[in-house]
């Protein structure tokens, strides 16, 4: 999803924006862009979750062939004053359509988050990965350059990291990524990071760790498609088995040099990462890169996960182990002290357990993910 902020007059006759918002006077806006900004986050954040969701309607089936899905309507009653969130269906691989999008719109800013982000998957289908991540990012430069639009928050990932010898890792660590999900995340910054060096573009790059959680209000939620399920995120992995929608939760990869054998990840909870956007959207400058790492500093096995899931939701999880997942590696958190340093933001929801079980009560009241509720199962 791209999310597009708009401070300028509105131009007449035009229809709704991708993600537009509409700031109010200077002297007021500050608490009131913030909360916004948050909401608008929030949505775009979790924009993966509700696309893939498998109620979630789409334009075309050559469009989720590639996952160029760029927006998603939101609720009217979510968000019901009029003029603030406004969203349309857009395909960020058509050109035309994009430029149509800017050319009718005026932004200030765009936050980038569209991308589908599957590792398992993305070794499986890189091509599709290369579409959706590398090249539909180029088409959005190409429509921000047409457009004089000059800011630019980019949703990158650890991933570009690959497996790094020495941790935890800073944002001075070599980028080697390992899987093609990965790869096409770092071409993306690299083709931005040269677009800036012809241009005044002010650019944050916002490398997330492992984002776990949902909206603590109960508005979003993550809610996979059913054949991403064995890809999936090992969050969903394990309230689908608590649920009942799996016969048990596979666990992929007990043998890697690690104190209990599985995987260690960073798992960022997705209301830290709305507050990191808008602080980077705050701190932004004109000509100047801003690339940190969003994370909260300690790793977590994959076990230490699964034990905590286990109590979040009450549910005793049966546990199968499998040999490793292609793509994978074994040991992976963030050193987030220059995000602290110069963004002034560090990670506050860090209790693992409480942020499976915010999580799990709006898995319990949306049994069908974006479907009709459905409270007991």
């Amino acid at each position: 999803m791209l999310n597009f902020t708009r401070s300028r007059p509105q131009r007449p006759n035009r229809p709704n924006s991708l993600g537009g918002m509409d700031f109010v006077d200077p002297v007021k806006k500050s608490g009131v862009v913030r909360k916004i900004i948050f909401a608008t986050g929030l949505i775009a954040l979790c924009i993966v979750i509700i696309k893939t969701s498998p109620t979630f309607s789409s334009p075309s089936p050559d469009n989720l062939s590639r996952g160029n899905l760029g927006a998603v309507k939101v609720l009217q009653d979510m968000f019901p004053e009029p003029g603030r969130l406004q969203f349309i269906y857009a395909d960020l691989g058509d050109p035309k359509a994009v430029n149509k999008i800017f050319s009718e719109n005026a932004f200030d800013a765009v936050m980038h988050f569209a991308a589908v982000a599957y590792v398992g998957e993305s070794t499986l289908d890189p091509l599709k990965y290369y579409h959706n991540i590398t090249s539909n990012t180029m088409v959005v430069l190409e429509a921000m350059a047409a457009h004089n639009v000059n800011t630019l928050i980019y949703s990158s990932t650890c991933a570009t990291y690959g497996e790094p010898d020495k941790m935890p890792i800073t944002e001075e660590t070599p980028q080697n990524p390992i899987n093609p999900y990965g790869k096409a995340k770092k071409m993306a910054e690299d083709i931005i990071l040269d677009f800036h060096k012809t241009s005044d573009m002010a650019v944050m790059v916002l490398r997330y760790f492992n984002v776990i959680g949902s909206d603590p209000d109960g508005r979003l939620g993550e809610a996979p498609r059913p054949e991403l399920r064995e890809h999936g995120r090992i969050s969903a992995a394990c309230f689908d088995a608590a649920r009942g929608i799996t016969k048990g939760l596979k666990v992929r990869g007990t043998d890697y040099k690690t104190a209990d054998g599985t995987c260690i990840r960073d798992y960022i909870d997705v209301t830290d990462l709305v507050d990191a956007h808008v602080k980077a959207l705050q701190k932004a400058q004109p000509g100047e890169v801003g690339i940190y790492n969003v994370g909260t500093g300690r790793g977590r096995s994959v076990r230490e996960f699964v034990e905590a899931c286990k109590r979040a939701t009450g549910v005793s999880i049966d546990v199968e182990y499998l040999p490793r997942r292609p793509g994978d590696y074994a040991e992976v958190y963030s050193d987030p002290s220059k995000i602290l340093r110069e963004l002034n933001w560090s990670a506050k929801y860090t209790d693992l357990e409480k942020s499976l079980q915010v999580a799990w009560k709006w898995q319990k009241l949306h049994h069908n993910g974006y479907g009709p509720t459905k409270t007991s199962f």
